[in-house]
């Protein structure tokens, strides 16, 4: 843990505008410019080259999860290679002050209702994309793996620092979080199928979402995401985190309930 907790940054002192809440509820996300300031990222990527460095558990590999681009166990060259350092809430103060700050809160309450809440066993981490042996992550929804009684959840992703096409931004289909399909649309992973036409002519509306330190993009759990693997030379960090209401509860028995909540006042 941090010994030394500065206040976070506040850039900004409300929640979004009506034109950005507009946005998200057409599109399915928004991107909310320098909602975090230098002070709070600085803190944030000297955590995690820590937990990179010593590979403080819990951690993913991309050799777990074996998408095209990793290596193939953890044996192989590559193989330590981290995906995600899990956990971030208990990882540094940097990150509670984060899911609670009164900007990104007010922006969430005004999508999801005065009282929020945040499960920890969704995301609540730190992706990491390295240089070498990342992954492509396929196109899906994430409300697919999650299990509550509405498909109304959101995430917010923190830029670390620059993201763009060349080292594997967030794309995403613009609406799709209102768009209804088939189970024949995803594999037996639940990944949507790029190989089917009907499929192909929607990704065609893909967007990038191209970010600078401090920038968060907020998502609907039901918009189709996927990220390409990292093609520079530069490591690409990005803190993660889920939100919901709390009338929302995950259904019991469920991965979903398996962690414990953060109420967010």
């Amino acid at each position: 843990m941090e010994t030394d907790s500065p206040a976070i940054d506040d850039l900004r002192s409300e929640g979004m505008t009506l034109s950005e809440r507009m946005h998200f509820e057409e599109y399915g996300y928004v991107i909310l410019r320098r909602l975090a300031g230098e002070n709070t990222v600085k803190r944030m990527i000297t955590t995690t080259r820590k937990g990179l460095e010593y590979s403080i558990p819990p951690v993913e590999y991309e050799a777990d999860l074996r998408y095209p681009g990793a290596p193939e166990s953890l044996v192989d060259l590559g193989g330590k290679t981290i995906r995600r350092l899990k956990q971030a809430h208990s990882r540094g103060i940097a990150f509670t002050e984060w899911v609670t700050f009164p900007p990104l809160v007010s922006s969430l309450k005004q999508l999801l209702g005065p009282e929020l809440v945040c499960p920890l066993a969704h995301h609540n981490c730190v992706m990491t994309k390295e240089p070498q042996f990342s992954s492509d992550t396929g196109w899906h929804q994430d409300i697919r793996y999650w299990s509550f009684p509405k498909p109304e959840l959101v995430s917010i992703w923190l830029a670390l620092g620059n993201e763009n096409k060349e080292n594997g931004c967030l794309q995403l289909v613009p609406g799709s979080h209102r768009m209804t399909f088939n189970q024949h649309q995803f594999d037996e992973e639940f990944f949507f199928r790029d190989d089917l036409r009907e499929n192909q002519k929607l990704l065609e509306q893909t967007v990038h979402a191209e970010l600078e330190a401090g920038d968060v993009l907020l998502f609907h759990c039901r918009t189709l995401h996927a990220a390409t693997r990292n093609h520079t030379n530069q490591t690409k960090y990005s803190v993660v985190f889920t939100f919901r209401g709390a009338e929302n509860s995950p259904v019991p028995g469920s991965r979903s309930a398996a962690s414990p909540e953060l109420l967010i006042h």
